[in-house]
């Protein structure tokens, strides 16, 4: 009885920590044998086009709205640049391979950790492949999981269209970015949510 119940206990903590520990990224998913060595994203790699968007960015208690255009300027080269409707820069950052600058910000938005946080963000949203590691799948969605500033990321591709990217630890998701209204390879919807930080970015494009 003594050992029944000791085994009992031991089975029930590691329940409970496995449990704890589990990514609801990754639930109720089927695991797969990888049929993609890279996965792509489709959006804001055609040199010819000027992504803009009219955009809103929700940071905490304060609300920042104007223009964001994005612009592949050569291979694996972006600029990312929000103004308010009348032409003022609020940040210009561009990304040159894995290369990061800060070509102006906004005093108010002029933090580390904001900072920081738009980088992972308009990185993930411009990076046009990744190297695949694993694959998932369910009713819906073929998932591919593939890796990028050490964060798991996990592309949701339904009827092969990219959906989704959800960026995570090891335990929680850190950032959801969502495409809709998807027409020749524009999402004319983006909206990026941070799950871990008070910070929304609502994307509507602009024709």
């Amino acid at each position: 009885m003594k050992q029944f119940l000791i085994r009992f206990l031991i089975t029930s903590c590691l329940s409970v920590f496995l449990f704890s520990c589990s990514l609801i990224t990754t639930k109720n998913l089927i695991k797969q044998t990888p049929t993609e060595q890279f996965v792509y994203n489709p959006y804001f790699n055609n040199q010819t086009i000027d992504y803009i968007y009219k955009a809103k960015i929700k940071l905490a208690k304060n609300n920042f709205g104007g223009l964001l255009i994005i612009k592949k300027i050569k291979e694996k080269q972006h600029r990312v640049v929000f103004t308010t409707e009348f032409g003022n820069k609020i940040f210009d950052f561009e990304f040159i391979n894995n290369d990061f600058k800060v070509n102006f910000i906004l005093d108010k938005l002029n933090r580390k950790i904001v900072i920081n946080a738009l980088k992972k963000d308009f990185q993930l949203l411009v990076k046009e492949q990744n190297k695949v590691m694993n694959q998932f799948s369910n009713k819906e969605n073929v998932i591919y999981q593939s890796k990028l500033n050490k964060k798991d990321n996990y592309y949701f591709h339904e009827n092969k269209q990219l959906r989704k990217i959800v960026m995570t630890s090891k335990k929680k998701e850190k950032v959801s970015i969502y495409f809709d209204k998807i027409t020749n390879k524009i999402a004319k919807k983006v909206v990026i949510k941070h799950h871990n930080f008070k910070m929304t970015l609502n994307l509507e494009y602009i024709n």
